[in-house]
């Protein structure tokens, strides 16, 4: 990077470095990339993920790339809320404090609505949407007792317009983002901003893996995309990175759609 390039990026993300920051779904996808993001801007990391082998895999690599770095790591499903509990304990134990929450585990539900399953529609409010509030909860309660932080929830463009054969996943999105914005009015008194990212059709390996099977059609995705193209977990990286510095301070409530202008797009 030019090194005026990297003097506006400090400029930018003022505030980052040295702050504590937990996330969630750290071992892959767009969380490995906000991960990263925030490494490279100096903060202390704290990785949550379900999956240990990919939650190791990602802690060695980010010594490998940032031989000074702090990173704790907890293995948990975001979905059980006593596990939850065990975590932030142990984060706030490891730290004393949590500056920034990125709040981005999650799965998709992509099943025809008459066709969905009980059991697979309350999977996805558990994971999407009860596991988001579980974290927010536990974050927020150190937040509070240390003088406030950021909390990013990753929803989706789908939380804030639908698709057909997405009931769970729209309906959970749209809670996150609904969610996000009444803690946001709610923990604003303790310094606690809460906002949440609304990414639109995103290259990560889950994407690749159902484009190669033919349940996503990249061409026609790019084609009602105004920009022509899907976007990187890179790209939504930048914008946590965003939300969580001095420069969005009086920032809080919002859903910052990431999606190329897929929402924006009404013509077929």
């Amino acid at each position: 990077m030019h090194e005026t390039q990297k003097a506006v990026a400090q400029t930018v993300f003022a505030g980052v470095a040295d702050k504590v920051m937990v996330c969630t779904g750290a071992g892959s996808g767009i969380g490995r990339a906000m991960v990263d993001g925030f490494a490279r801007h100096g903060a202390k990391l704290a990785l949550l993920d379900v999956n240990g082998e990919s939650l190791a895999r990602a802690e060695r690599e980010l010594h490998e790339r940032f031989a000074a770095l702090d990173v704790f790591s907890v293995t948990g499903s975001v979905a059980d809320d006593a596990a939850m509990t065990r975590a932030f304990d142990a984060i706030r134990q490891h730290y004393g404090r949590v500056d920034v929450l990125l709040n981005n585990a999650g799965i998709s539900m992509n099943r025809p609505t008459l066709e969905l399953a009980p059991d697979d529609w309350r999977r996805a409010l558990d994971i999407n949407l009860s596991g988001t509030f579980y974290c927010c909860q536990q974050a927020a309660r150190i937040m509070r007792d240390t003088g406030g932080g950021s909390i990013i929830n990753t929803a989706s463009m789908y939380g804030v317009v639908a698709a057909p054969e997405r009931a769970a996943y729209c309906a959970s999105k749209a809670g996150v983002v609904a969610l996000t914005r009444s803690l946001a009015v709610e923990w604003a008194q303790y310094g606690i901003r809460v906002n949440a990212v609304c990414p639109g059709y995103i290259r990560t390996a889950l994407v690749d893996e159902l484009i190669a099977r033919g349940a996503l059609d990249a061409d026609r995705l790019a084609a009602h995309t105004p920009m022509s193209r899907l976007g990187t977990p890179e790209e939504i990286a930048e914008v946590a990175l965003y939300l969580a510095s001095d420069a969005a301070r009086f920032v809080t409530g919002h859903a910052l759609l990431s999606d190329g202008g897929w929402t924006a797009n009404g013509y077929l």
